[in-house]
C-alpha cells in the first residue's frame, strides 16, 4: 500500500500532516498525524463479529504514553512503562466521547483505538492530535463510523481567546477548553477555568468551531483517497410479537413503578415485573422467551424510554414530579467526622457525597511523571470513589477505574482557580469524595462536597465553587433541556452537561452526548440553566457555612514557610543529608526544601516548629555589620580570639578589641569556653567577620540574636 498524505496550513506558520499507508497496514485504519515535532500513531481495529452475550457497544480508546517520545527513560524499577497515568486515562476518554456517539445504534463489535505519541515537542499538545487522529484512522477503515470530526483547544491569554495556543502560552492562559465536533455540530466540551462568564464559553466554543470544519474537510480529502467502504449495519430490533404481549400486559405496571420517589422501591418493583415475565404460562411466549432472552431487558428499556422522554417532551413533567428546572432537595453539613481536618456531607435527592479534607506538608505533593521534559509536583488533589453499595449493587473493589479517575479530575479541575497559592498556604492538599448513594450526577455533588470540606478545613479559598448537571431529550426537532438530572434522565437521555463554577462564572464543564451533536441554541440554553441552577445550590452551600473557618483544625500540621538563599540549600542539607536528618531526628518536625529557596516546617508541636527555623536560620545565616551575639570562645592565638557564630562559622576579636584598655596577653579577657557578647563591626572582603567586645552597649545586649 502506497503512503497517501494531506496537509493543513495552520496560522502558526506550521502545518498539519495527516498520512496512512506507511505505519501498521495491518490494523483496520492507521494514520500518522503530525504538527512541529509532535507525531502521534493513531490506529483503528474491530472485530469482525459482536463477542457473546454482550448488549453494548464495547468501544475501548488507549492513549499509549511512551517517554522515549521526550527523550526519557522510564523511572520505574523495570524502567518500562506500567498502566497508564492519569493523564493518559484522561485523553483516552477525551477521544472516547466525540467518537462513541457516531457508531450506529446496535452496532456491538469490538472497536479498539490506540493512540501512541512517538514525539512531543513541548508547545503542539498530543490530546488534540489524539482526536483527529482517532476519527482519520476510523474515517479510512471500513468500520461504520459516521464522522469524520475535528477538536481545537481554546485558550484565554492577555484578554484574548486564541485557537490552539502552544503549550507554552497555556501556562499563562485562564481558559482551557476542548472542542470536538462534525462541520455542523458540537459532540464534546472539557474544560477548565479561571471563573469566565458563560458568553465567553460560547464565543470559544464558536471559535474552536471553525477550525474543527477544515480538520473535518482535510479527512474527507483523505477518505476520498483511500477510497474505503464502509461495512453497513441493520439495526436489531426486539421480538416484534414478543414486544406485543409485554408491551400489552406490563406496559401500564413499569410506567407506575417509574413513578416511585425511591430509586431502590423502583428497583424492587421492576425486578418483580422480571420475574412475573419469565414465570409467564403461554407455551408460545415461553419458546419465544427461550429464543430471544436478551429481548426483555430491551423491550422494558424501550417502555423506560418512551415514557420518560414523553412526559417531559409533552406534560413538562418528570418521573420524580419535578419541573424542568426544578433542583431536588438539598442538605449540606460539615464537621461530619471528628479528626478529619475537614469533612462534609452534601446530598442532592438520592445522591449523596462524602468529602474528607486532608492537609499535609509541601513534601506530600504527588510526583507526576509523563510527557513534560521535567517532572511536575501536584499539591492539590482531588480523588473519587463509586463502590458498589452506592447503587444497591454487589461487586469486588478494583480500585479506580476510567470514570473514577474522570470524576476526580472534573472535580478537581473545578476547584483549582479558587484554592489559595502555595505562598499563601504552604500545605499540599488531598480531597477525598466518597459516593455513598448514586442516583445522577456524584461528579457535581463532589464539587460541592470538596467546597465544603476545604472550608471546614479553614483553607481560605477566594470563592465557593458549586457543580450542576443540565440534560437533554430530543425528539426531531423539538428538544428540551431539565435540570439536575437523575439516574434514568441520564441513561435514558441525550445529553449529560456538567458546569461548575462561582457566583463570578465558570470552572470547569464536561459533556457527554448520546445523539449526533449539539447546536449553539442548546449549549446556550444549557449554560444559561446550569448558572441558575449553580447559584441556587450555592445559596443552599452558603446555609451550612458561608465563608472558610478562621483557624485549622487541631489535628492538621502546622506549617511554617520562609525563604532562603538557594546558594545555602546544599548546607542545610547536609553531605549526605546528615543536617537535615539532625534537624528532623532533634525536633520531630518534617523539613522540605524547594529548588528556589523555599523551606517548610512541618509539624503539630509549636515549639518544635521555632526550634527547626532556628537551626536553618542557624546554618544559613548571613552575619552583617551591627549584628550582636552571644557566643563562645572556641580558639586562642596571640592576635585575639575567635568566637564561634550561628551556622558554624568564626568571627576574630582581634586583641585591641577584646576591652577598653591596652590588654598584653589574650587570656587576661578570656579563656576558651567563656560565653561572650560581641558585635560585627567589620566583614572585610574575604568574607572575614570582624568582631568587637569594646563599647558594646546596654542597648546592644538588648539586640542579641
Amino acid at each position: 500500500m502506497n503512503s497517501q498524505k494531506v496537509q493543513l496550513n495552520l496560522d502558526s506558520n506550521k502545518t498539519l500532516t495527516i498520512e496512512t499507508g506507511r505505519m501498521a497496514r495491518e490494523a483496520s485504519g492507521s494514520v500518522t498525524i503530525q504538527i512541529g515535532d509532535t507525531m502521534l500513531l493513531a490506529v483503528a481495529t474491530g472485530a469482525s463479529q459482536p463477542r457473546e452475550g454482550i448488549n453494548f457497544f464495547p468501544l475501548l480508546v488507549d492513549f499509549e504514553e511512551k517517554l522515549y517520545a521526550v527523550g526519557k527513560i522510564p523511572g520505574s524499577f523495570f524502567r518500562r512503562e506500567g498502566r497508564p497515568s492519569e493523564q493518559a486515562i484522561l485523553n483516552a476518554r477525551k477521544i472516547d466521547r466525540p467518537i462513541r456517539p457516531l457508531f450506529p445504534e446496535g452496532y456491538l463489535n469490538d472497536v479498539q483505538i490506540v493512540v501512541t505519541p512517538l514525539s512531543v515537542d513541548q508547545e503542539t499538545s498530543p490530546d488534540i492530535l489524539g482526536i483527529i487522529g482517532a476519527s482519520a484512522a476510523l474515517s479510512i477503515s471500513d468500520l461504520p463510523f459516521e464522522g469524520p470530526i475535528g477538536a481545537a483547544r481554546v485558550g484565554k491569554i492577555n484578554g484574548e481567546l486564541v485557537v490552539n495556543p502552544t503549550m507554552s502560552q497555556m501556562r499563562e492562559s485562564q481558559l482551557d477548553i476542548v472542542i470536538a465536533g462534525t462541520k455542523d455540530k458540537i459532540l464534546m466540551i472539557e474544560a477548565g477555568a479561571g471563573e469566565i462568564p458563560e458568553s465567553e464559553i460560547l464565543s470559544a466554543i464558536k471559535a474552536a468551531h471553525e477550525f474543527i470544519k477544515k480538520v473535518v474537510t482535510l479527512q474527507e480529502e483523505l477518505v476520498s483517497i483511500a477510497g474505503i467502504k464502509k461495512k453497513k449495519v441493520l439495526p436489531v430490533y426486539p421480538n416484534e410479537e414478543m414486544d406485543k404481549i409485554i408491551c400489552g400486559k406490563y406496559e401500564a405496571e413499569i410506567e407506575k413503578a417509574l413513578l416511585l420517589p425511591e430509586k431502590k422501591d423502583y428497583m424492587v418493583e421492576l425486578a418483580l415485573i422480571k420475574d412475573k415475565i419469565k414465570e409467564e404460562k403461554d407455551d408460545k411466549f415461553k419458546q419465544l422467551l427461550e429464543e430471544n432472552p436478551k429481548d426483555v431487558e430491551k423491550i422494558i428499556e424501550g417502555i423506560e424510554y418512551d415514557f420518560m422522554r414523553e412526559m417531559i417532551l409533552n406534560e413538562n413533567k418528570r418521573l420524580d414530579g419535578r419541573g424542568l428546572k426544578e433542583i431536588r432537595k438539598i442538605t449540606c453539613e460539615t464537621g461530619v467526622i471528628p479528626r478529619a481536618h475537614g469533612s462534609a456531607l452534601f446530598t442532592r435527592g438520592q445522591t449523596q457525597i462524602l468529602t474528607i479534607a486532608t492537609l499535609g506538608a509541601s513534601g506530600d505533593a504527588q510526583m507526576i511523571e509523563g510527557l513534560d521534559l521535567e517532572d511536575t509536583n501536584k499539591r492539590y488533589m482531588h480523588h473519587y470513589n463509586f463502590p458498589s453499595f452506592s447503587v444497591g449493587e454487589v461487586r469486588p473493589s478494583r480500585g479506580p477505574g476510567r470514570r473514577e479517575i474522570g470524576h476526580g479530575n472534573l472535580a478537581e479541575r473545578a476547584l483549582v482557580p479558587v484554592v489559595p497559592s502555595e505562598e499563601d498556604f504552604p500545605y499540599a492538599i488531598r480531597l477525598v469524595s466518597e459516593a455513598l448513594g448514586s442516583n445522577g450526577s456524584t461528579s457535581m455533588a463532589s464539587t460541592c462536597g470538596s467546597t465544603l470540606a476545604l472550608m471546614d478545613a479553614g483553607v481560605k479559598i477566594t470563592s465557593p465553587v458549586a457543580g450542576i448537571s443540565v440534560g437533554l431529550i430530543t425528539k426531531g426537532d423539538k428538544w428540551v433541556t431539565i435540570t439536575d438530572i437523575q439516574g434514568l434522565e441520564d441513561h435514558l437521555g441525550d445529553m449529560d452537561f456538567k458546569v461548575t463554577g462561582t457566583r463570578k462564572g465558570v470552572t470547569a464543564i464536561q459533556v457527554d452526548i448520546k445523539i449526533k451533536g449539539l447546536t449553539y441554541n442548546i449549549i446556550e440554553a444549557a449554560l444559561s440553566q446550569a448558572k441558575e441552577g449553580r447559584e441556587y445550590i450555592l445559596d443552599k452551600m452558603a446555609e451550612a457555612i458561608p465563608s472558610p473557618r478562621e483557624e485549622l483544625s487541631p489535628y492538621a500540621p502546622r506549617v511554617i514557610a520562609f525563604k532562603i538563599n538557594p546558594e545555602k540549600i546544599g548546607a542545610v542539607i547536609g553531605p549526605g543529608g546528615k543536617n537535615i536528618k539532625g534537624i528532623i531526628e532533634e525536633t520531630g518536625a518534617q523539613v522540605d526544601i524547594e529548588d528556589d529557596g523555599t523551606v517548610c516546617i512541618t509539624t503539630n508541636d509549636p515549639e518544635a516548629a521555632k526550634k527547626a527555623k532556628q537551626m536553618v536560620d542557624d546554618i544559613t545565616f548571613e552575619p552583617k555589620e551591627g549584628d550582636v551575639f552571644k557566643s563562645k570562645v572556641v580558639r586562642l592565638m596571640a592576635f585575639g580570639a575567635f568566637v564561634e557564630l550561628p551556622g558554624g562559622k568564626d568571627g576574630l576579636v582581634h586583641i585591641s578589641q577584646l576591652a577598653n584598655k591596652r590588654v598584653a596577653k589574650v587570656e587576661e579577657v578570656v579563656n576558651i569556653g567563656d560565653e561572650v557578647v560581641v558585635k560585627v563591626f567589620e566583614i572585610d572582603r574575604e568574607g572575614r567577620i570582624n568582631l568587637t567586645m569594646k563599647g558594646v552597649t546596654d542597648e546592644d545586649k538588648k539586640k542579641i540574636r
